[in-house]
């Protein structure tokens, strides 16, 4: 079973599931926010009032700056140790400023004067960045202090699967089958972002305070993995660890890519010409992702048993490879099938489309979320390498590029619609379909998934923390010394 915490190996950190998933709470929160600020350009198009192309640019270049940021702040974390703990006041201060400036963006940008919206919507974004840094990063460094026991870190990658999951889902859901009917099917109205967005800082802020309660008991220095000793880490220190840090290097070139296809395919604009305009049925895509839920979840649930038997590295190969072939047959469907008859009915084209989104979305789960407990490998590597205790700096070092291959996602949308004619707006559900926007859809969801999941296997080939590595690691510098402090 994946999920027992009965006779667990002593000389590992180990941690109960419950508090895990607790934990993992933390990443469904900023995700949450993550998910509201897909519908950005929207707003910053239809009710700011910029133009398709500058709007890609100005998107771009503050997601670019988000990336900037993150050794800052990695740094920040790595040298904080306080009686609130490493990372705890990370996540509170994260979620709250990411709360006001949401609030900030939605509902008082686009009543200033039209001279003054871009500053105004940059120095807002900008907190919110900063905001969202602070919380993301904690998600990854914090997997460090949780546990280090390989049967049980992989499990993180099922309650992040989840959670993501149910983030994107639920936001989807909300707005195109209630906010949009609710507010005349248009996303030109700012009321249907002042709700949107209302609920989101609601629940991302209980989403929080949970999370804060599952790290509470491993926000100490005995769980550093340092044998309780404090380590002062010093800026010439990361020059040292990326240097000789492989294995980071390698999981943030795979990962960055994968993050940037998944930017792409996941993007607003594509969904709204895949199931808006060529399924027209633009509803589905919201309820969609509640009717698979459960199906995915078998999915993630398999790779997670994956991953504990055979390793992380494994099961992020395998799952990647899956995806690829199952993003070819969609492929297929998508060109070739008769889309308008995809629905909630029992036909070849809705059981085929339905069966091929379930398998394709929970290897991408699988391959996506399992990145993030590989961070906390590359972390106690790093331990075992030079003694440096650098979560800090891990986290921000795969957000770094993260954020700035993944802000090309956006830009590229916006600059291959723009080049088939959506130069002043962006397609909106009612517009009629032609070659052009079929062959982008094409392109943005089947096409560039496959090209960058290509590129992140072979960066794999070079990431050498597998299985009995990671074994080598825990049993001979790390384990040990938290025996006295597992929770069992």
């Amino acid at each position: 079973m994946i999920f027992t915490t009965k006779k667990l190996d002593p000389r590992y950190n180990n941690s109960s599931i419950f508090n895990i998933a607790l934990f993992a709470l933390n990443t469904a929160a900023a995700t949450l926010y993550l998910a509201l600020m897909e519908y950005t350009a929207y707003f910053v198009n239809g009710i700011i009032g910029f133009t398709v192309v500058f709007t890609s640019i100005v998107l771009t270049a503050l997601r670019v700056f988000d990336g900037l940021i993150d050794p800052i702040i990695g740094y920040i974390v790595d040298r904080t140790q306080g009686k609130f703990g490493k990372f705890r006041p990370f996540m509170v201060g994260g979620n709250l400023l990411m709360a006001v400036s949401s609030l900030l963006l939605f509902n008082f940008s686009h009543m200033v004067p039209k001279w003054f919206r871009l500053p105004v919507f940059v120095v807002i974004y900008v907190v919110f960045v900063i905001g969202y840094t602070f919380q993301m990063l904690t998600a990854k460094a914090g997997q460090t202090v949780m546990t280090n026991n390989p049967k049980i870190r992989p499990i993180s990658t099922y309650f992040d699967s989840l959670f993501i999951t149910s983030s994107y889902g639920g936001i989807a859901l909300y707005v195109q089958t209630f906010l949009t009917k609710k507010y005349e099917g248009s996303y030109r109205n700012p009321m249907l972002y002042k709700e949107l967005t209302m609920w989101v800082v609601i629940i991302s802020g209980l989403c929080t305070v949970l999370a804060v309660i599952g790290i509470w008991k491993k926000d100490r220095q005995e769980f550093f993995g340092t044998e309780g000793e404090p380590v002062k880490v010093h800026a010439k220190d990361y020059i040292n660890v990326i240097k000789h840090n492989k294995p980071i290097r390698m999981l943030v070139t795979a990962a960055s890519v994968n993050k940037f296809t998944s930017m792409v395919y996941s993007n607003i604009t594509v969904g709204v010409i895949i199931f808006g305009i060529m399924m027209k049925n633009y509803e589905l895509s919201g309820t969609i992702g509640l009717v698979t839920a459960i199906p995915n979840l078998i999915v993630v649930t398999i790779g997670v048993i994956v991953a504990q038997r055979l390793g992380q590295k494994k099961a992020f190969q395998t799952f990647t490879w899956f995806a690829i072939a199952f993003q070819i047959i969609m492929t297929g469907l998508l060109m070739f099938g008769e889309l308008t008859k995809v629905g909630f009915n029992l036909n070849a084209i809705s059981i085929g489309f339905f069966l091929i989104f379930i398998l394709l979305n929970g290897s991408k789960s699988v391959s996506n979320n399992i990145v993030v407990p590989m961070i906390a490998d590359c972390s106690d590597y790093e331990v075992f390498r030079s003694g440096l205790y650098v979560p800090g700096l891990m986290g921000a070092l795969f957000s770094l590029i993260d954020q700035v291959v993944s802000a090309f996602g956006t830009a590229f949308v916006g600059v291959v619609v723009a080049m088939i004619g959506f130069k002043e707006h962006l397609p909106q559900v009612d517009d009629a379909l032609t070659p052009k926007l079929k062959l982008v859809a094409i392109i943005c969801y089947c096409i560039v998934p496959i090209v960058g999941w290509l590129t992140s296997l072979y960066s794999m080939k070079f990431y050498e923390l597998d299985k009995e590595k990671m074994r080598e690691i825990n049993y001979s510098k790390f384990a040990c010394t938290t025996k006295q402090h597992n929770e069992g």
